[in-house]
């Protein structure tokens, strides 16, 4: 048993270990004060920031003063009150708390228990030394004691978490004022004491907020003359006897009579002029109007038309303290149009079309360049003359205007004929709703023979269904009906000019043709580049079917004994490259003559293999998937007649159930789609090309899709959903060709492998007949593209050298060229 000894002073040991205490204890006592100060004074903070944030945002410039001093009084009242209901709340925290929150803090109470005195067998030796090892342990664990922090949480005094809002206020007000506002107050402070001794006064000068400048107090300026934007705001206080003092302006404008008078008093500022307080310790001022100048905008350089039709406008704009607006108005240049065919008549009314221009979305809009870029491609002045303003406004709403840009419109080129031809009847139909008798008339004409015209099927067939509503709703044609099929015209013209070709050679001859009119009618340079991409595509694409045809038909190809030339892949590279050159140095003469040669030359391609290519079973099995493909294209075709004859859709009865249909053979659709699945099965276990390597395994994987397809086709067919079949389908085609493709340049790898590199690629085979190549030049005697002999020969080859040398210098010192391009000329000239 312990108790407490209170009379007993503590053993030195006991000393030592509270010494040890000091800092821990001070520490958790003044966290106790602040505590119970903030718990009781909270709310006296709170107000005094308040006020303080209301100061710093200039409030008491912007109100009369009667309200300013008002706010001062409430302000001064209710921090008084508060103050008085913390000293009435408050506690002084004493050292015995602050030792019992401390103590409190640690395990057991090992400070309680060093001041406890021994109660019984102080007599015994054993119990005593007991005792003794028990205080140096509670000493020990006394030893280890931190300050106790203090808990400040106040949420629940103050529910509505008002000193986080003034925190907040005084932090807006830093950032967005000014702590120079706060002096303004002290004139209001001390008017009353002030009145009793003489007049006084104040003023402050406001400037617009757009303008970003600080408002000045003008007690404290004494130089004569000062410099306000236009539309600063003069608040002027009197106090003292009226009549003592009165204020005197010319910077309205208003006329003398006009001024108002009083002891408060606010003036805007308009004009140069002066301001002046008369009577005791007047002042006057000399104020410089510094006026806010009309914004500027202008075009830089002309209009540019993106490749795929977009309008592209670089402009520029300026003001003295930001713009905050801008539009781009495009307008009809009537009188500029060339009135033929379509044309010829009045337009219809139609309201100039308005842009919003792009402002910085960060940064400074004193000076900025931007670039409008829009796309009006499908709107009725495409391609027509316009009159296109610019027009930017200030935050004083004063408007500047840039110099009328007189263009034309940029909108989508279509490069193809009939695309152009049904694009320009789209724009007649839009120009005037009378042109509908006309536009059918055309339509008429051109669907009349559409062979040779019409490449797509179904471009075709959309064009005649389209002529059909418009002769039907041609005389009176309603604006919602005529904008319908000028839509329907945009979509059929952009289905010629880049739909749906049938084969891979079509796509070729069609990017052939694109690119040549391109390059005839003086396309843009990213129109040019966007079909030289177009055709890159297309002639690997054809390439890829030409080897997947001579694998198909090796035999063929091998029994082919006639005089060729070949050429690599990376040869036709070569030319393509050559050809993109020469249309970007602007030789679109030669570039043409190029392009004839190469049409020529991909008419007369064909694809050969290297000796050996093409035999084997790898071959045979890929013979093998290319005829399941053809029998699932048939067999795919003759599913969705089934589904156009079937009543509602549904197709009509076969032999092993209603859905399952039935062929020409008898069989039905279901037995035969089990059959093209066991056909594929069996192919796979053959011996496939590519095995072990990355794109044999691709491909491998790729039919294995492809026969789920079909067993669900299959499936699909005997329950009688048929267009589910149909999408099963598809993707067992869809299935079929990626393995065909993977197999075929799995297998091509592998030719490549045994013949050695570059003896079992493919080839290609221009103009037999010839033993010139498609360039006029005669074959080297590898068999390859180009002569053995030199292109140029004799004395004219140095001419044409030093030629070469003087333009090469001459580009090379113009400055207006790129940089890149004068650095390239320069190291050209280094190496030769």
């Amino acid at each position: 048993m312990a108790q407490k000894n209170r009379d007993t002073a503590p053993d030195p040991a006991t000393e030592t270990a509270l010494a040890r205490l000091i800092w821990p204890l001070r520490l958790t006592w003044a966290g106790l004060w602040a505590e119970r100060l903030a718990r009781g004074f909270w709310p006296v903070w709170t107000i005094l920031i308040a006020a303080l944030a209301a100061l710093v945002l200039g409030v008491q410039d912007a109100l009369p003063l009667e309200w300013v001093q008002g706010g001062l009084a409430a302000t001064g009242i209710g921090a008084l009150l508060a103050a008085g209901f913390g000293l009435r709340t408050f506690r002084r925290p004493g050292r015995a708390e602050a030792l019992a929150r401390l103590d409190a803090s640690l395990p057991g109470r090992p400070i309680s228990s060093m001041t406890d005195a021994q109660a019984i067998g102080s007599a015994d030796p054993w119990s005593r030394a007991i005792w003794e090892t028990h205080r140096r342990r509670m000493a020990e664990r006394a030893a280890l004691a931190r300050p106790v922090p203090p808990d400040l949480r106040l949420a629940r005094r103050d529910p509505f978490a008002l000193r986080y809002l003034a925190l907040t206020a005084l932090v807006v007000a830093l950032m967005f004022g000014s702590v120079w506002r706060v002096a303004s107050v002290t004139g209001l402070a001390g008017s009353g004491a002030e009145a009793m001794v003489g007049p006084s006064w104040e003023a402050w000068a406001q400037p617009p907020s757009y303008t970003g400048k600080p408002s000045l107090y003008l007690n404290d300026i004494d130089a004569p003359e000062i410099t306000l934007p236009v539309g600063s705001r003069l608040q002027i206080r009197l106090y003292g006897e009226v009549g003592s003092l009165s204020v005197s302006e010319s910077v309205s404008g208003r006329p003398a009579g006009e001024a108002p008078a009083g002891p408060a008093q606010d003036v805007e500022v308009r004009q140069n002029g002066a301001v002046t307080i008369d009577g005791p310790a007047g002042r006057a001022w000399k104020v410089m109007a510094l006026a806010d100048r009309p914004p500027l905008v202008t075009a830089d350089g002309n209009m540019e038309r993106e490749a795929d039709g977009q309008m592209k406008l670089s402009f520029s704009a300026q003001d003295d303290y930001g713009v905050t607006g801008g539009q781009a108005t495009i307008l009809l240049d009537l009188p500029a149009v060339d009135r033929r065919f379509g044309l010829t008549i009045e337009p219809e009314p139609r309201e100039p079309v308005t842009l919003d221009l792009p402002l910085p979305i960060s940064g400074s809009r004193a000076e900025f360049t931007e670039t409008l870029v829009e796309d009006l491609a499908r709107h009725p002045f495409a391609n027509l003359p316009v009159v296109l303003n610019l027009t930017v406004t200030d935050a004083a709403m004063q408007e500047g205007r840039a110099e009328p840009l007189k263009v034309v419109l940029p909108g989508r080129r279509f490069f193809d004929p009939l695309a152009a031809a049904l694009i320009e009847l789209r724009r007649d139909l839009l120009w005037n709703r009378a042109n509908g008798p006309r536009t059918a008339q055309i339509l008429h004409a051109v669907t009349h023979a559409p062979a040779g015209l019409f490449r797509n099927e179904g471009a075709f067939l959309r064009t005649r269904v389209l002529m059909r509503s418009l002769d039907a709703e041609a005389a009176t044609l309603a604006p919602a009906l005529r904008d319908e099929i000028a839509e329907q015209l945009w979509e059929i013209a952009l289905m010629v000019e880049e739909g749906d070709l049938a084969s891979a050679l079509e796509a070729l001859r069609r990017a052939q043709d694109r690119l040549d009119e391109a390059i005839r009618n003086g396309a843009s340079p990213d129109e040019i580049q966007r079909l030289m991409d177009e055709m890159r595509q297309a002639l690997e694409n054809y390439m890829r079917e030409l080897a997947e045809e001579a694998m198909r038909n090796p035999d063929q190809q091998q029994s082919e004994n006639r005089q060729t030339m070949e050429m690599s892949g990376d040869q036709l590279q070569e030319m393509l490259d050559k050809l993109q050159e020469l249309m970007e140095q602007g030789r679109m003469a030669e570039a043409a003559e190029l392009m004839e040669m190469m049409r020529q030359l991909m008419e007369n391609m064909q694809v050969t293999m290297g000796e050996g290519q093409g035999q084997g079973q790898g071959s045979q099995a890929m013979r093998d998937l290319s005829e399941t493909l053809r029998d699932q294209q048939g067999l795919s075709d003759e599913s969705f007649r089934q589904l156009q004859r079937g009543p509602n859709g549904q197709p009509r009865g076969g032999e092993e159930g209603e859905g399952e249909g039935e062929g020409q053979d008898g069989r039905s659709l279901a037995d035969r789609q089990r059959e093209l699945g066991d056909r594929l099965n069996g192919t796979q276990r053959g011996d496939l090309p590519g095995q072990g390597s990355e794109r044999g395994e691709s491909g491998r994987r790729s039919l294995d899709e492809a026969g789920r397809a079909m067993r669900e086709a299959e499936r699909a067919l005997r329950e009688g959903d048929m267009p589910g079949a149909l999408d099963r389908q598809a993707e067992a085609m869809e299935r079929l060709r990626e393995g065909m493709r993977e197999l075929g340049e799995a297998m091509a790898e592998e030719q490549r492998q045994q013949n050695g590199d570059g003896q079992g690629e493919a080839f290609g085979r221009a103009d037999p007949n010839s033993q010139r190549d498609p360039l006029g030049r005669e074959p080297g005697e590898t068999g390859r593209i180009g002569s053995d002999r030199n292109m140029l020969q004799g004395e004219d080859v140095y001419r044409r050298a030093q030629d070469l040398l003087d333009e090469i210098r001459r580009r090379s010192g113009d400055l207006s060229r790129p940089e890149i391009e004068r650095e390239y000329l320069r190291r050209l000239l280094d190496m030769y």
